[in-house]
């Protein structure tokens, strides 16, 4: 393939930068082609990764003249991407990107920017820069006004200011020019860079390394696969929006979870669902940093639901309006549109919801390295969410895959609302409150008898199972989380069952199926990700640990080179589908890395 035709193939191989505030995906290539501001559900001003077969707008980008090959890493435990792209006659160019991010005046530091730092390595590289941001999804190419050293961006109501000194008059016309000296360029709020730009984006990019890296110091991670592991975390930090503490599902929107299949949906907002499972992985390595933040979003969502409906998602600002519109400007990824903005699924009920929300809550009642434990106002508010499971346990719902035209009373909802009152009655005990503890489990003990009952299928021949549902016997991959959920144990007859037919219906080779009956697009056509490492972890419960092995290695052999992975997976081809990085994927990478890592005993 030449450098024009690569620069036009869409792909997920993509690396994260970001800071908490905003984040962008940078092609192999090093051209930045998925970003949003002023924050992660945002105007996309770059977009080509939607653009179709074009990015010629939408894009930044640094061309070496003469290009012949590149390559990329991660600067260790940080966020920061080195790219080194390499020409005909030996000369090569090294970009070096990162989101600022680091402690100032005594708070975060974590501008609406993009950091870029162009230097010289080999020979005598010429380049040009290719700076084409839009506006309104697609719309147009932002407009601009310049300085002696700078220019302006207007894009909507706003403008963004790139501060650079590379020759303005160059970037304006996307001219080839020798790179003889490093040049450095900050693309951020539109006021005055003041300082010096050199030193300044210099320091900024070590201050911004040491952070990463002592961020990275602190986790507790298992003994093998750590590399796999710490870039998972950094990159589900990448996907909180820490002035609230929301965790985006994941960075884009409308990658199809397969070709043509118009399974194209916005995740760049918070799932109630999604969130308790990254910060259940986070805190597995101890990044409580990231629990207290989540803590303090979904106390606002409770306080604003006021006793009544949690929905399924919200905007990282708590917003619960998303509607759903098209962006009609983008083409979509490899021209697949449409380009969805917003996500229907808001308007959903989506019981387990509740049991979501209740327990990474009560860990707060427990654990005393948090700098807010909570108290018996939260359990108060925490047990108004409960009496929404108790109600609600029996109810039909779209479920957690979100069925857009049907609703069933859906046994995983069933047993996330039992999970909610299960938690709720520990906590009770934990803080002196006997009658409440009775209370709570009394309920949860009537939601149990209810899911024996209604969700369990009879079946001579194979010993029976539990259904997606009461009123069906079809499967889905979410029976596995019962153990998880602690509502079975693994060696209960009734999971070792389940087990096994979930894994004759739903087993393609080596990865799963989130479920195989038709849903309201047809028959799926791609493995979910997450439910293939709910088949790994369901694999070492059993006690089949080389296997589990086996299919955890073929899993990471599906990673992006920059170690992450997308929701979908074409079980045929390899080839990765679906929103990008998807948070459900990477807590999957670190769950089983830490059921499945030899200990750290064996090495001491």
């Amino acid at each position: 393939m030449n450098q024009k035709d690569a620069l036009h193939a869409s792909n997920l191989e993509l690396w994260p930068i970001g800071n908490c505030q905003v984040s962008g995906l940078i092609d192999r290539y090093g051209a930045l082609v998925w970003g949003c501001v002023p924050r992660v559900d945002g105007d996309p001003v770059f977009c080509a990764l939607l653009n179709g077969d074009s990015r010629e707008a939408g894009v930044w980008r640094f061309e070496l003249e003469g290009q012949v090959s590149e390559s990329q890493a991660y600067e260790r435990n940080t966020a920061t991407l080195v790219t080194r792209l390499e020409a005909a006659d030996g000369s090569a160019a090294e970009i070096r990107d990162f989101c600022p991010r680091f402690e100032l005046s005594g708070r975060m530091y974590r501008p609406v920017a993009f950091a870029r730092i162009v230097r010289p390595v080999a020979g005598t590289p010429r380049i040009r820069v290719v700076l084409r941001p839009m506006t309104d999804y697609g719309v147009k190419i932002a407009e601009t006004t310049s300085g002696t050293n700078h220019i302006r961006y207007l894009i909507g109501t706003q403008a963004m200011r790139l501060s650079t000194d590379a020759p303005i008059g160059y970037i304006h016309e996307a001219r080839f020019f020798r790179l003889e000296t490093d040049h450095h360029f900050f693309l951020g709020p539109d006021e005055p860079f003041f300082g010096n730009l050199r030193s300044e984006l210099r320091r900024m990019d070590q201050l911004t390394t040491k952070y990463w890296k002592l961020w990275v110091r602190g986790l507790h991670i298992p003994l093998e696969w750590q590399e796999e592991v710490i870039r998972c975390a950094i990159a589900l930090k990448l996907c909180q929006h820490e002035e609230t503490g929301a965790i985006v599902a994941a960075l884009t929107t409308s990658i199809p979870e397969a070709a043509n299949s118009e399974r194209n949906w916005d995740y760049r907002y918070c799932w109630i669902r999604d969130s308790y499972y990254t910060v259940q992985a986070l805190n597995r390595l101890g990044a409580l940093d990231v629990l207290e933040k989540y803590l303090g979003y979904l106390r606002n969502i409770v306080d604003g639901a006021r006793g009544g409906q949690i929905q399924p998602l919200y905007s990282v600002m708590g917003e619960g309006e998303l509607d759903e519109t098209t962006a009609a400007h983008l083409a979509g990824y490899r021209g697949m549109g449409p380009v969805r903005r917003g996500n229907a699924a808001y308007k959903q009920v989506q019981y387990d919801c509740y049991g979501q929300i209740v327990l990474p809550t009560a860990q707060a009642f427990f654990d005393r390295r948090l700098l807010r434990m909570a108290d018996d106002h939260d359990f108060a508010a925490l047990e108004e969410v409960g009496d929404s499971a108790w109600a609600m346990h029996d109810q039909p719902d779209a479920g957690l895959w979100e069925f857009r035209t049907r609703k069933e009373v859906h046994t995983y909802s069933a047993v996330m609302c039992w999970a909610a009152c299960d938690r709720l009655a520990n906590v009770a005990g934990a803080i002196g409150k006997p009658d409440r503890k009775q209370f709570w489990t009394e309920r949860a003990e009537v939601i149990r008898a209810k899911i024996e009952e209604e969700a369990w299928v009879e079946n001579g021949e194979d010993g029976g199972h539990y259904g997606a549902s009461f009123q069906s016997d079809y499967l889905d991959a979410s029976l596995l989380q019962m153990v998880e959920l602690r509502f079975l144990a693994p060696d209960n007859p009734r999971f070792q069952s389940t087990f096994a037919a979930i894994e004759k219906t739903l087993r393609r080779g080596e990865h799963m199926l989130r479920y195989a009956a038709e849903d309201d697009f047809g028959a799926p056509e791609t493995a979910f990700n997450v439910c293939t490492f709910w088949l790994i972890e369901a694999l070492h419960l059993v006690g089949r640990d080389d296997e589990a092995r086996v299919l955890f290695g073929a899993m990471l052999s599906h990673r992006t080179k920059s170690g992450l992975l997308s929701e979908d997976l074409d079980y045929d081809s390899g080839e990765l589908w679906g929103n990008f990085p998807q948070t459900y994927s990477l807590v999957g990478v670190i769950n089983c890395a830490g059921l499945l890592s030899k200990p750290w005993s064996t090495v001491r």
